[in-house]
């Protein structure tokens, strides 16, 4: 897929060429076991994290933040740097169904698993 088209389909209406697009500050935060890029305002779906809708909630392992040209790297974690979010919702994925059959034994295992996971919005990043 070309370049342009790449622009149509993901960037927001108002940046279709490079030199439009403003660098925002953004932030690579572990949680879960998983890294996620988190902006201002974006909405993460991460694993779940105790709290109720409305909750506020820190990030504190904090491995990279861009600011524009500026960057900073934590050696693991940057130290003293925070990523503000407030829970939107909790919820649970599609059900996985499992099934284990063994031919001519009459056994027959059948299970499910529906995986619990947060919507999170992204309020701030504090300390960069």
């Amino acid at each position: 897929m070309c370049h342009t088209l790449l622009l149509r389909r993901y960037a927001p209406f108002g940046l279709r060429n490079r030199d439009d697009a403003v660098e925002t500050m953004y932030a690579i935060v572990k949680t879960g076991g998983k890294q996620f890029k988190a902006a201002k305002d974006d909405i993460l779906v991460i694993e779940k994290i105790e709290g109720e809708a409305g909750t506020a909630v820190e990030f504190n392992e904090v491995l990279l933040v861009v600011d524009g040209e500026n960057t900073q790297f934590g050696a693991p974690f940057l130290a003293g740097t925070v990523v503000k979010a407030e829970i939107i919702r909790q919820a649970k994925a599609k059900k996985i169904n499992a099934f284990n059959y063994k031919p001519k034994k009459n056994e027959r295992k059948r299970w499910g698993h529906r995986q619990p996971y947060t919507h999170v919005r992204v309020t701030e990043i504090v300390g960069a």
